[in-house]
């Protein structure tokens, strides 16, 4: 028996000398133009195909399995043949960018492409900051993508930011609005039966991140992550193709699925898939500033962007239209949104938007809410210079028809193209399957062809940003309006929602802009918090708030609370009005995942600076070498002595600055701090 046992041992160990000594096999290697990123690929025999990152003297990933299997029988790693190399490039290039946190972006990369015996290529970027793969289909007939595979393997037991997948729609497993915290705990401590959203980070030693993201999605769904049948493993999973649908969900505004197929996608002809990334960083500040969602991203296809003009809107359903110290009764109605454009004029806000309620439950264009005038408030908006945009459901706007009929939307975006209201804010997407996808490409295109503005809610940004950025936002953020609900647990709400605040930037906001909506002028300490729907309030200071708008990316920022309390803290909305929503040039200027950021956006010869703390106060040195020469004058906005007690509490000055100058700053608990210097 011992022999056995013995025997047993040895054979185990063989086998993983084995498997080590086919890891360290390369067949193709490939590094990043500054060479601190390396990417081996090997194949292990006839049993797959393998890539992993290596990060100066770091193993990013371990060798992870690469696998594509069409039809259900043909296949990279088994039926593609011994993959030969086609093609490897040196790209040294910059693309415009001017709906974005800069005007320009470099593209910098080296790539490698692999071709196989099936039709099937993989195409391999390395770039200073990360790396990404893709399949591309070469084949004339169409195919159905019965399934991918997509791992993600670490050296050890890692801490993690882990977005899980809840509070599904209609119980269905791939059905979610995309808005998730972050569980921070190690890779082992997953739950198995949960799928999380990208993207996701985890923390290597050094402290070096890894953030796993996908890119460039269109025709096909999008990514989830699971926990690995391997140790410290992630592992990619995506919504098969729906069959059968029914309305449901929350308040019955979703499509739900009720039969998927046993494949994933069904492709035409050829094809280019999404790709799936690692972004790579020592330093947490850069990840403010990574471009790799819009670098992998398809090309703009709208050949006039002239007609586009981002800016903030006065937003009414956060602040449930409660405006008062008026003549009329507030509410969904003419006069309240008359009010609501005369606030947007005098503040120099560019657009209002009129959420839920203005149209039938089941209609865009019958069953209208007869206590709104549409036409006379459009009128009284292009008078005074304020464009309106309306909320709809998705599956109004697209007549419970997701893919093979355009022609619901087409009408109910002609329709009111044509009476000037200027976009929609579409809602309840909560699905990234391939039919959504498709759909949602489809809408931007019938908006780009009658000039009008788009915000997804119920969806992540995959790159489609780029493609149409008439698309200003997406949600799939948890914003403001989770105040609005949120509980409370002994001394102080359930959530951290200032924790957040300092996350959501490095990660969620790494795949693009993020609707959180902010702008709360009724703020709370922990010990003051409580959820409230008809008269909310934020977690943290004021100026934490404030600090929002140059921190947050989003081309249609929001100014979420009412126009009354804007008006009753005029100094702060006059600093609010003032923050551009794109920018010519943006520097990541100090900054720790989950604790704090400072960071500073340039728009002309402007600067906006502005920091962000967790609960945790801290002291904090602003470096000014950003600057140009000479002098300049600071408008600063900065947590006030008693903001600890009071949230609302703040001090402004005004402050000469130089480049020369360290401004040395302090963040009170959940506070912020921001300054325009002209």
């Amino acid at each position: 028996m011992k022999t056995l046992r013995l025997l047993a041992v040895m054979c185990l160990m063989c086998i993983g000398m084995t498997a080590h000594a086919f890891s360290m096999k390369r067949d193709w290697s490939i590094e990043s133009p500054d060479k601190t990123v390396q990417v081996d690929i090997h194949r292990l025999g006839n049993y797959s195909l393998d890539w992993q990152i290596r990060y100066k003297s770091t193993d990013v990933l371990k060798p992870s399995n690469i696998n594509i299997l069409l039809d259900g029988t043909m296949d990279v790693s088994t039926k593609g043949g011994i993959g030969k190399e086609s093609k490897r490039e040196q790209v040294r290039s910059q693309f415009e960018t001017p709906f974005y946190k800069k005007s320009v972006v470099k593209d910098e990369y080296n790539s490698l492409t692999i071709s196989f015996k099936n039709g099937i290529s993989l195409e391999f970027r390395v770039y200073n900051d990360g790396a990404a793969y893709r399949f591309i289909i070469n084949r004339k007939k169409a195919s159905e993508v019965t399934s991918e595979q997509a791992e993600f393997c670490f050296a050890d037991d890692y801490q993690a930011f882990i977005p899980y997948v809840n509070d599904n729609r209609g119980g269905e497993r791939y059905c979610y609005s995309f808005e998730s915290y972050y569980d921070e705990q190690p890779l082992s401590k997953m739950y198995s039966d949960s799928l999380a959203i990208t993207p996701l980070a985890v923390c290597l030693p050094g402290g070096i991140k890894a953030i796993v993201m996908d890119a460039g999605v269109e025709n096909y769904p999008g990514m989830f992550l699971k926990k690995g049948n391997r140790d410290n493993t992630l592992q990619a999973e995506f919504a098969p193709y729906p069959l059968e649908q029914e309305i449901g969900g929350f308040d019955r505004l979703n499509l739900v699925p009720t039969r998927r197929a046993d494949y994933i996608a069904k492709l035409e002809g050829s094809s280019a898939l999404p790709w799936r990334a690692v972004v790579i960083t020592e330093r947490d500040a850069d990840i403010l500033n990574c471009d790799m969602a819009q670098r992998l991203a398809p090309k703009c296809r709208i050949k006039d962007t002239s007609w586009i003009h981002p800016g903030k809107v006065a937003w009414d359903w956060w602040n449930n239209t409660n405006v008062y110290g008026v003549d009329f009764k507030s509410g969904m109605n003419t006069d309240t949104y008359l009010y609501y454009i005369d606030f947007a004029a005098k503040n120099h806000i560019e657009y209002i938007i009129i959420d839920e309620g203005w149209s039938g439950k089941e209609s865009l264009t019958e069953n209208l809410n007869p206590e709104i005038d549409l036409k006379r408030l459009i009128a009284h908006g292009k008078e005074k210079g304020v464009g309106i945009i309306l909320w709809s459901s998705w599956r109004n706007l697209i007549g419970s028809n997701p893919l093979n009929d355009i022609s619901v939307t087409d009408a109910v975006m002609k329709r009111y193209a044509e009476m000037g209201i200027k976009g929609f804010k579409v809602d309840f997407f909560d699905r990234d399957d391939q039919q959504v996808i498709a759909s949602a490409y489809k809408i931007a295109e019938s908006a780009a062809k009658y000039h009008l503005y788009l915000d997804y809610h119920g969806l992540k940004p995959f790159g489609i940003q780029r493609a149409y950025p008439n698309i200003f936002n997406f949600e799939g953020v948890k914003g403001l309006e989770n105040s609005k609900w949120e509980p409370r647990v002994g001394d102080g709400p359930l959530h951290n929602q200032p924790r957040y605040d300092v996350t959501a930037p490095y990660l969620r906001m790494l795949a693009g802009p993020m609707d959180y909506t902010p702008g709360a002028m009724s703020n709370a300490m922990k010990d003051c918090f409580f959820g409230n729907n008809d008269h909310p309030m934020s977690q943290g200071t004021r100026v934490h708030q404030m600090a929002m708008y140059t921190v947050f990316e989003a081309p249609l920022q929001m100014m979420a609370d009412s126009p009354t309390k804007y008006m009753q803290n005029q100094e702060c909305t006059d600093f609010i009005a003032q923050v551009p929503t794109t920018f010519d040039e943006t520097k990541a200027l100090d900054g720790k995942l989950g604790e704090y950021i400072v960071i500073a956006r340039r728009k002309g010869t402007t600067w906006y600076v502005a920091a962000m703390t967790d609960w945790t106060p801290r002291d904090l040195a602003i470096d000014l070498s950003f600057l140009g020469t000479g002098k300049h004058q600071a408008e600063i906005f900065a947590d006030g002595i008693n903001a600890m007690k009071e949230a609302s509490d703040y001090k402004r000055s005004q402050q000469t600055v130089t480049s020369t100058d360290r401004l040395n700053i302090h963040l009170s608990s959940g506070g912020g701090w921001a300054a325009i210097i002209r």
